[in-house]
């Protein structure tokens, strides 16, 4: 069976309410694209405590979506779930999405016209894309995040956090055969990694819509700035490992 051209995997964790709009919204968006680039969307079900994996299928199935529905046995984490996801995709390139669509799908446009193995969405690279900002607590938060990531971890990256990636299909399954990191800081790992094995990564600025009802808390901020110390080892020990291949 001829691969799609596109894997669009989608994290969710009690997302039994925007999941309908938000799949309404690529189902359009899939409605209006050529027949010669076909898609599949993948929902991650990361131990959600609600309906989110049978409102997922439910939905999909009556947008006529080609979908599939991952479920995992617990709540493991975004990068557990993204991990899953990115593993199981069949597509040429793969998108990983939030399922509110902070950033619209559309604009997985701008980061294929970019031609590079990974190419990311970036709040950092034009402000006058954010539309709907964050609270002042979290903008700063991020600011101090990302200076951390630049100092520590990957050096030269506006913006990690953007939860909208593209990677083209080889450059995905190196990069999250080698992924460890079950929580938020799995960005920054996956782009060490990407870093690491010699594959160009693309900052793109996008279009960009805080949601207020996040789903990173205190704590999950918390746990995020500790995994920066851990990641570059992880990263290292993981690299002597599985070394990568030579690049053609």
């Amino acid at each position: 069976m001829q691969p799609p051209a596109l894997s669009l995997v989608i994290p969710a964790y009690n997302e039994e309410k925007r999941l309908p709009v938000s799949l309404a919204r690529i189902a359009d968006w899939l409605g209006s694209r050529p027949p010669a680039s076909p898609a599949e969307v993948i929902i991650v079900d990361d131990g959600s405590s609600d309906r989110t994996a049978a409102v997922a299928e439910k939905t999909a199935a009556g947008l006529g979506l080609p979908f599939r529905v991952i479920r995992l046995p617990r709540n493991l984490g975004k990068g557990a779930a993204v991990r899953a996801g990115v593993l199981e995709a069949r597509g040429n390139h793969v998108l990983v999405t939030d399922a509110d669509l902070s950033t619209p799908i559309e604009e997985v446009d701008k980061l294929l016209a970019a031609g590079a193995p990974v190419a990311i969405g970036s709040r950092g690279v034009d402000a006058t894309l954010v539309k709907q900002r964050q609270s002042l607590f979290r903008v700063a938060s991020g600011k101090l995040f990302n200076g951390l990531v630049q100092l520590l971890v990957v050096s030269g990256i506006r913006d990690t956090q953007c939860g909208f990636k593209l990677f083209r299909a080889d450059a995905a399954q190196e990069v999250f055969t080698r992924a460890t990191v079950d929580r938020f800081a799995f960005d920054v790992e996956a782009l060490l990694l990407a870093r690491r094995l010699g594959y160009h990564i693309a900052e793109v600025p996008v279009l960009w819509f805080n949601s207020p009802d996040t789903r990173v808390g205190f704590g999950g901020g918390l746990e995020a700035f500790a995994a920066l110390f851990r990641i570059r080892r992880r990263v290292s020990r993981t690299m002597r490992a599985h070394p990568a291949p030579p690049k053609g």
